[in-house]
């Protein structure tokens, strides 16, 4: 499987950038999710890669094979760049059977019989839908036609497998089992998979890396835990989890290494970064994940609870405090009064401080209430 490269990709229509100035690299066998919200630019990323969107600039490599290059004028089709790509609606032949439509590409590629064949008993067997063989995709569910799509799209063992948004078209249960399906078919295959998305979820619980972009602009490209815990922006910071993080304006002034008194909603504090860290203007902002706030009669601040969501497993409850809602989210199930009085805590050593201004996540530390 390739490596493949991007150098300072751009593409731009008149005024209009839709990527700006890309560089990234996606590690052979990797599995790198393109996230973010609709327009971000990362469908156009994964076209540019495939070769069914030309760039305006820049180059891209598989391995040490230039594939697109502004400067050299090299724009190599997407039949040569060995890629399979995974469509939202499945494109799957109506007229044509399971088998028919996995031995497809196989045959427009001149394939013999016997290959064919027997490539196609294995996808079958890869993706368990050998009992659907001999079946229309109008007699299969969205999640078995889903399945015939990746066994066609697999069947020329292509170098990289695309897929541009697979899962939206299915109810939450098939999602569910189809992330947990083509996780297993990525580690059994040993491919490099290259998927979009504006799903967080399945981002987080399928990548190996997370490209996460905002108007065209790469906003951080690391693994799916480094990206929650320790996003490189307030966007970042936003965008990834469910609830949302608490982001709490405050101003910090410097005390020592390391450590900075915050002041934030009528509260003080004291900060203790993991390492020294530089505040600029003190105009901060702080991030603090539901799971840190922590509901207990022994808290040290007292808020009303604003609304109460019971999910079985986990609670989430908004917490008002003055006039800003709190997010916090409590294992078990548990229902508070509206407007009962609660105390909470901050807890946890994975506190955030972003500078406002710019944006960028500036130290991770623990938060102390006095």
């Amino acid at each position: 499987m390739p490596k493949i490269v991007l150098t300072h990709v751009t593409k731009q229509w008149g005024k209009f950038i839709g990527v700006n100035d890309l560089n990234l690299e996606i590690e052979d066998g990797s599995f790198v999710t393109l996230l973010g919200s609709s327009g971000c630019g990362k469908t156009t990323t994964l076209r540019m890669i495939a070769g069914l969107e030309t760039p305006t600039r820049g180059e891209i490599r598989f391995d040490d094979k230039i594939v697109f290059s502004s400067d050299k004028n090299i724009n190599v089709p997407p039949a040569k760049r060995e890629v399979g790509f995974l469509f939202q609606n499945y494109a799957l032949w109506p007229h044509m059977t399971v088998t028919q439509n996995i031995a497809f590409g196989l045959e427009t590629l001149k394939w013999k019989k016997s290959d064919i064949s027997a490539r196609v008993q294995e996808m079958l067997k890869t993706m368990r839908i050998e009992q659907f063989a001999d079946r229309y995709p109008a007699e299969l569910s969205g999640g078995q036609q889903q399945r015939v799509a990746i066994a066609r799209t697999l069947a020329p063992k292509p170098r990289v497998l695309f897929m541009d948004e697979p899962l939206s078209n299915l109810d939450a249960k098939l999602r569910g089992e189809m992330r947990t399906e083509l996780k297993r078919l990525h580690r059994d295959t040993g491919s490099t998979f290259v998927y979009v998305t504006h799903d967080q979820l399945e981002a987080m619980t399928l990548s190996s890396k997370i490209c996460m972009m905002n108007e065209g602009m790469l906003q951080q490209y690391a693994p799916p835990l480094t990206v929650y815990n320790r996003p490189a922006n307030l966007f970042v910071a936003d965008f990834v989890g469910n609830p949302s993080m608490n982001i709490i304006p405050a101003e910090a002034k410097k005390t020592g290494p390391a450590q900075a008194e915050i002041s934030f909603l009528g509260i003080q504090a004291s900060f203790d970064g993991e390492k020294d860290f530089e505040l600029g203007s003190g105009d901060v902002a702080i991030g603090i994940r539901p799971e840190f706030l922590p509901i207990s009669e022994d808290g040290d601040i007292e808020g009303l609870a604003y609304s109460t969501l019971p999910a079985g497993m986990e609670t989430t409850v908004k917490i008002k405090l003055g006039d800003t809602i709190l997010s916090s989210v409590v294992f078990g199930a548990i229902d508070y009064e509206t407007d009962a009085k609660i105390r909470f805590s901050v807890a946890g050593s994975g506190i955030l401080l972003f500078d406002r201004q710019s944006g960028k996540n500036i130290a991770c530390g623990r938060l102390s209430v006095r």
